[in-house]
């Protein structure tokens, strides 16, 4: 079992966890994801790694209320216990050799995003964070994003924090007065990466996308999370999460990403009628 050791409500629909898990925590990078069940019956759930910290043995996730087990994973408390909590799995973000570059983030990608940040200020790279939300009310983790980047970029689609606009404004406008970045990172809605691939295209700019798609069992087994990179097919799982962006096929990433929507809102509302009914 792995236990809870915290809880912290984000915003309305994201929740940070901090869970024991030392095997985990010796082993785990910038980029990695774990998969968890809440219990022996649960579904397997695949979260990249928010946070570790080796010497307390601790992993952090951060998750999006978006299904059934997210939704039963939301009404876990500090104490309770994990069924399962498997990883660290996937290829580690590169990090070595880059003297600038710029991590975009957008929405709960930005629970992502943010490791990676901090990995490369830790190791002395300028890093560039830009990060966007819908509106103030989603912003998460803006003081560590602060504290681990050389300059923070914070848009919101309605202004109601930071600077109102989209992240590819913010990106663009850095490119055109001059920055030289060796590299883009850019992680969230499969939307906002791809537009941020198009613009850094333009430039020549190298640029790697960090992939979410359905995923199973997380060896390379099932082929749900495969995907399209120059013409061939990879597993997010194995191969990623993280390819070339001028490479991926984002289009046809966000037709498969549509393909169970109707069976995840129909499992949540089971589940939050089901959470209910034990309530009372």
């Amino acid at each position: 079992m792995y236990k809870i050791l915290k809880k912290k409500i984000l915003n309305p629909t994201v929740t940070l966890m901090e869970i024991d898990a030392p095997l985990v925590a010796k082993k785990a990078q910038p980029g990695q994801f774990i998969i968890l069940r809440t219990d022996e019956n649960g579904e397997r759930v695949p979260l990249t790694i928010a946070d570790y910290n080796r010497e307390k043995g601790t992993v952090t996730i951060i998750f999006q209320i978006v299904g059934a087990t997210t939704e039963a994973l939301n009404h876990m408390e500090a104490g309770d216990d994990l069924h399962d909590f498997v990883g660290p799995l996937g290829q580690a973000t590169h990090t070595e050799g880059k003297k600038k570059v710029a991590v975009v983030g957008g929405g709960v990608g930005c629970a992502i995003a943010y490791p990676v940040v901090k990995k490369f200020h830790e190791q002395g790279t300028e890093v560039h964070a830009i990060v966007g939300f819908r509106n103030k009310d989603l912003v998460i983790l803006e003081e560590e994003f602060k504290d681990n980047s050389s300059k923070l970029f914070l848009m919101s689609d309605d202004g109601s924090c930071g600077e109102k606009g989209l992240v590819t404004d913010a990106l663009k406008r850095l490119i055109e007065s001059g920055e030289k970045y060796d590299e883009v990172i850019t992680i969230g809605p499969l939307i906002m990466m791809k537009f941020v691939s198009k613009l850094t295209k333009e430039y020549g700019i190298k640029t790697v996308a960090s992939m979410n798609p359905v995923m199973i069992d997380g060896t390379g087994m099932c082929g749900g999370c495969r995907l399209t990179v120059g013409g061939k097919t990879k597993f997010a799982c194995v191969d990623g999460p993280e390819f070339d962006a001028h490479e991926i096929d984002f289009d046809e990433a966000m037709e498969r990403s549509t393909m169970y929507r109707t069976f995840e809102r129909n499992a949540h509302e089971e589940t939050c009628n089901l959470l209910v009914k034990e309530v009372r």
